[in-house]
This record gives C-alpha cells, structure tokens and sequence, in this order.
C-alpha cells in the first residue's frame, strides 16, 4: 500500500483507506470569527411560512424552556429570536468521548413584509419548538358594481 505525504499539514494519509481520519480540510487553516460562545447561532433551524392569514416561524430549540429565549419586535417589522443554551458543568472525573451538542447565544432576524399586524404577534413553545405567529392584514376586496351597458 502506497503511503503519500500531505501537501496540506505534514501528515501522511493513506490514499487507499476510504475510512483514514488524516483528511485534508481546506478551512483547516483560516481564521474564523466564530467562537465556542456563538457556535449555537449556527445551528439554530427556523423556517418561515406564510399562510392566508399569517405568517408563521417555526424554530427548533432543543433542551431550552421558554425563559430562556426571547421573541422581540425591532424597527416596526422586525422579529429577532434570541436565547441562549448553556454550557453542562463539568466534573473532573469525567471523561467525554463526544461532545456534538451546541451551547452559547443564538440570534436571528427577520423582516416581515408591510401586510402584517405587528401589535398582534403571538408565540408559542412546546416540546422545545417555539411557533411565533404573526397575523396578516386583512386585504379587503374591492367592491365590484355591475354597470347596465345601454345601447
């Protein structure tokens, strides 16, 4: 088996092992200005419907309870979801295999469009998914007049 050196790093990888951690990552080296605090911002999911009579957000927060996320109304048409999910306490004697589950502060932003009524926004959480609702002006439909053609 043919062993060849890494062009990116140093280390040497295994060409024919689909299964090899020794990966080339092209953003290995980039700085970011994403930090541990902030790393939840990333993987807070909302997505947004609009139905005939409001438009709906939905967003995934697992393991928060209502007290800890904020639903605020910015700039007239804005809503910006924000909370934050905190960091376990950690033991000494514990040794941690994996650590996949995000924490630190989350914000998102949204700007609805001219058709809603803002001063009636509800939200709600339920098994740590917040529904914010935000109703839609009613559009009222003109009024049609037939007129008699003469003639």
């Amino acid at each position: 088996m043919s062993m060849i050196p890494s062009f990116f790093g140093g280390q040497r990888s295994n060409i024919f092992d689909p299964f090899s951690l020794n990966v080339w990552d092209p953003f290995k080296d980039f700085s970011t200005q994403i930090s541990k605090e902030n790393s939840a911002f990333f993987n807070t999911r909302i997505d947004w419907k609009e139905t005939p009579e409001a438009h709906v957000l939905k967003a995934d927060l697992p393991g928060l309870n209502k007290e800890e996320v904020k639903v605020e109304v910015e700039d007239d048409r804005v809503v910006r979801i924000s909370g934050e999910r905190k960091i376990e306490k950690e033991d000494k004697n514990d040794t941690w295999h994996r650590v996949e589950r995000s924490s630190g502060k989350f914000v998102r932003s949204f700007r609805l469009p001219e058709n809603v009524k803002m001063d009636q926004i509800k939200a709600a959480m339920e098994n740590g998914v917040l529904t914010v609702t935000v109703p839609k002006v009613e559009v009222k439909k003109p009024d049609v007049k037939a007129i008699e053609i003469c003639g």
